[in-house]
């Protein structure tokens, strides 16, 4: 299936491993050009040099999606490098678990800064000229913790709070040609998730709640990003897709 995005201009937050990485090859892959922007610039380059191995055009780029001065600079390298930026993947995130009774300051600010705040300012930055050219493609990875999780009050603040931002831009950018989108993973084999101490638990957790009894794979997500980023996907705004083996709660 075609899906009408060859040669449009994609930036990946978060892009250096992960659900990022898998988002940034499979994108290249339909023939966009790629920003691979992540704030660990070694792990961007080794993605964006193996994009390039296979014939494909991509950048790296380091973003550090809390600052807002880090975002407007590289955001707007991008764009004089690449071009107006067509899509956006907000895939930035990471979690710093611990029961309320014991979470420092510190442990919920960084959370909510890199997995919410970091993608309001991401938006911002490219926004305003999405709305001048009347199309643009907001895809903001959350979680399915956003129903809550044990010992994750941060991290589950932080993705509901991006289906909140992302159904009120839904709502302000429609009008403009501007669609904006979540997709909300369950547990998915990174690289981060597997090499924790505790992965057989989380893992264990997760079958026994889930009706598909395996964990999914990172480019499981981005094939759903690709689809919501189509041409197909024109007429769909402020969606919640999850990718979750069926596990909800």
């Amino acid at each position: 299936m075609d899906l009408g995005i060859e040669g449009q201009i994609v930036v990946v937050a978060g892009a250096g491993n992960g659900i990022g990485a898998a988002c940034a090859r499979a994108f290249a892959e339909e023939g966009c050009r790629v920003a691979v922007a992540d704030i660990d610039l070694t792990a961007a380059l080794a993605v964006a040099n193996a994009i390039r191995a296979t014939g494909r055009e991509a950048i790296a780029i380091e973003l550090d999606v809390r600052s807002v001065s880090s975002v407007t600079h590289s955001l707007s390298f991008v764009k004089n490098k690449l071009g107006n930026v067509d899509i956006l993947v907000n895939s930035a995130g990471f979690s710093r678990d611990g029961p309320i009774t014991s979470i420092s300051d510190e442990q919920w600010r960084d959370v909510i800064e890199v997995n919410l705040t970091g993608q309001f300012n991401c938006i911002r930055e490219l926004a305003a000229g999405m709305v001048d050219r009347k199309y643009g493609r907001i895809i903001n990875i959350a979680s399915r913790a956003h129903f809550g999780d044990v010992n994750k009050s941060n991290y589950s603040a932080a993705k509901a709070g991006v289906i909140g931002l992302s159904k009120a831009l839904a709502l302000e950018l429609g009008p403009a040609g501007v669609t904006v989108n979540v997709i909300a993973p369950g547990i998915v084999e990174t690289d981060r998730l597997i090499n924790l101490p505790h992965f057989p638990d989380i893992e264990d957790r997760a079958k026994a709640a889930m009706p598909i009894k395996r964990i999914g794979q990172p480019q499981e997500v981005a094939t759903a990003a690709l689809f919501l980023a189509s041409a197909h996907a024109g007429f769909i705004t402020g969606e919640v897709l999850h990718v979750s083996g069926g596990r909800f709660g």
